[in-house]
């Protein structure tokens, strides 16, 4: 009979997260426990328990593993984008959209999560960083002297968020009710990536 290699400190939490989003992608949020995490693992069921301390525990780490691969995603691409704030601004908000498109369920958890990111610290400093790949791409469009330039982020955010969360639900798939809108054809009616605004001098 061969035996499972053991798991080091550090390995076994990568691998009961992985476990977990293994099991969220099949089966979505009901699909969890810590029991079925430490089986997929190879550990006792009281393994879990031990490094998360429950099944909130192991959630937010699910999350914050998301909204790492998520930063990822988009600093990726908007790294590729090269130097213009238009095309950056392009990047993002296509890792954006190819995060979401494929860890549909993780995304739907990360931002529909019953985990409260405030006061769990380490969860909300990664989820900041995300945003704040939002805003750094977003800054070029910000006025010098705008009283609210947290409103072109959200602008930019909602816009891709919900489109994002229409494809998930099946609205704006070629199989849906929308057929023929693709997100650049709505990328190309908002005004600051079309020169109504323009990225602004400092």
């Amino acid at each position: 009979m061969t035996q499972k290699k053991p798991h080091h400190h550090g390995d076994l939490q990568e691998a009961l997260v992985a476990a977990g989003i293994s099991l969220l992608e099949k089966g979505g949020i009901s699909a969890l426990s810590l029991r079925k995490c430490a089986a997929i693992s190879g550990v006792s069921h009281a393994a879990p328990a031990h490094h998360f301390g429950g099944l909130d525990g192991l959630i937010a780490a699910i999350v914050a593993k998301g909204f790492t691969s998520f930063t990822d995603y988009m600093v990726r691409e908007r790294d590729k984008a090269g130097a213009d704030p238009n095309m950056r601004l392009k990047g993002i908000l296509k890792g954006y959209l190819a995060f979401a498109d494929q860890n549909a369920a993780l995304f739907t958890l990360m931002f529909g999560t019953r985990i409260d990111i405030e006061v769990d610290e380490d969860l909300a400093t990664i989820a900041a960083k995300s945003y704040q790949v939002l805003a750094e791409t977003c800054a070029p469009f910000i006025p010098q002297n705008d009283p609210t330039p947290r409103a072109t982020e959200i602008l930019v955010w909602s816009l891709v968020h919900g489109y994002a969360s229409l494809r998930q639900y099946g609205q704006v798939t070629p199989n849906g009710p929308i057929e023929d809108v693709v997100f650049e054809d709505i990328l190309k009616r908002l005004p600051i990536l079309n020169g109504a605004l323009g990225p602004q001098s400092k």
